[in-house]
């Protein structure tokens, strides 16, 4: 089993409720964003970190995703007759990403600065990690809301609550996923175990991050991205 990720879960199957609208006929991922779809946002930072292996889960309006990756090289973890949230839908997944930690990155983020999951491996640990979660500050964190979602510690581990906000970037062991009974289920359910063991760390992202969850989020995701 490989000690450092070289597999990348992108999480695509959720139904945008938030956009209103704009996925009423399209999947969240597909919203554009200064001319692009967000999942061609996601996919700019996997190639550009060279990560190895790539899978995208799919469910509402999941043809439209499963078109529009069509030669990209990434599998699909079609999960059309269940959405499975983020940790079952990993877990269904683990056949197509091999063993060992893996990342995994949200389609509904726009980034400008280094690389997160270039960050994120340099600064990986499995000796004392369970899971590395990619952070910006509360007042950092564009598009979303003043409250944050961790505290971290000097050592870097994270607890909950605080002025840090999770960015949808991580690298993640999965193999606590394994003994959790229902097929779909959150990630912060591991999470809340890795806490527990002193295994949960962050990583403080230092460039700038839009959470692009809203409609009025794409400006501003814009205008970060100087569009």
């Amino acid at each position: 089993m490989r000690d450092m990720p070289d597999a990348l879960m992108l999480f695509a199957a959720g139904f945008g409720t938030r956009m209103g609208a704009l996925t009423r006929h399209r999947p969240k991922p597909l919203v554009e964003v200064a001319g692009r779809p967000l999942i061609d946002h996601a996919l700019d930072l996997v190639r550009g970190a060279g990560i190895g292996r790539t899978v995208a889960n799919i469910h509402y309006l999941g043809d439209q995703v499963v078109r529009h990756l069509a030669g990209t090289g990434v599998a699909i973890s079609d999960e059309s007759d269940r959405i499975l949230e983020t940790g079952g839908g990993l877990r269904k997944a683990l056949p197509l990403l091999g063993p060992g930690p893996v990342f995994t990155l949200n389609t509904d983020a726009v980034w400008s600065g280094p690389n997160v999951l270039t960050a994120l491996r340099a600064a990986w640990n499995p000796a004392r990690m369970g899971a590395l979660l990619a952070l910006v500050p509360a007042d950092r964190a564009i598009g979303h809301g003043p409250k944050g979602d961790f505290s971290v510690a000097p050592d870097g581990r994270l607890t909950r609550g605080g002025d840090y906000v999770y960015t949808g970037a991580q690298i993640i062991d999965p193999a606590g996923l394994a003994d959790i009974p229902d097929p779909a289920f959150s990630l912060n359910l591991l999470w809340d175990r890795l806490a527990d063991e002193g295994r949960l760390h962050g990583m403080i992202y230092q460039g700038d991050w839009c959470d692009v969850g809203h409609p009025e989020s794409i400006p501003l995701a814009e205008a970060m991205t100087h569009v």
